[in-house]
């Protein structure tokens, strides 16, 4: 169903990678390793990386410093999107979050179920936007990153694709931010 249009020109974008865990270091981060790898094959730059435990609070802090840096249009993390006491990572996600992306965890989980079964239904992977940066949040297990990137994101970022992508709306999603016609006149 995935579509790219030749004619069209391939835009590289800044995505900065996070790892979510307690126990990983760069040297065992075999997810991250893998997203980062598949991020700089598909012609993207790798803005950024880092590893933090399954605390929200560092997560959402994480979060924020790479939303406000204007080298970053993009965060993809792995890892904490279980069930468990010290799975935060959608919690935290919902601390910055302005506005949610619901069609990507639903696509997300239905692709993971023609491989898992009703083991997704585990998986709170999720998506969104912040002050004009995409934010996606995957499991993180080496499969579910490869699932994330391979199925969806790699088309999704990809100015080419069509019908529409990720990419052609960058310049608009900070709509919001900027005072209208109106602003400072009374209405």
């Amino acid at each position: 169903m995935s579509r790219l249009d030749m004619k069209r020109p391939f835009l590289p974008v800044r995505i900065a990678v996070l790892t979510v865990s307690d126990t990983r270091t760069p040297e065992t981060d075999r997810s991250g390793d893998i997203l980062a790898s598949r991020i700089a094959g598909a012609g993207h730059i790798v803005a950024a990386r880092a590893i933090v435990p399954d605390d929200a609070r560092q997560i959402a802090a994480t979060l924020s410093g790479w939303i406000a840096d204007e080298h970053v249009d993009v965060v993809i993390s792995t890892g904490g999107t279980g069930v468990t006491g010290r799975d935060v990572t959608p919690e935290a996600f919902g601390q910055v979050i302005e506005k949610r992306i619901e069609g990507f965890g639903e696509l997300f989980r239905m692709l993971s179920y023609q491989k898992i079964g009703t083991s997704t239904i585990q998986s709170r992977a999720l998506a969104g936007v912040a002050g004009g940066t995409y934010l996606f949040a995957l499991p993180g297990s080496s499969g579910a990153v490869k699932d994330g990137w391979d199925d969806i994101l790699v088309w999704q970022l990809d100015s080419r694709h069509v019908p529409c992508n990720f990419v052609e709306l960058m310049p608009r999603l900070r709509e919001h931010l900027a005072p209208g016609p109106d602003a400072g006149h009374g209405h």
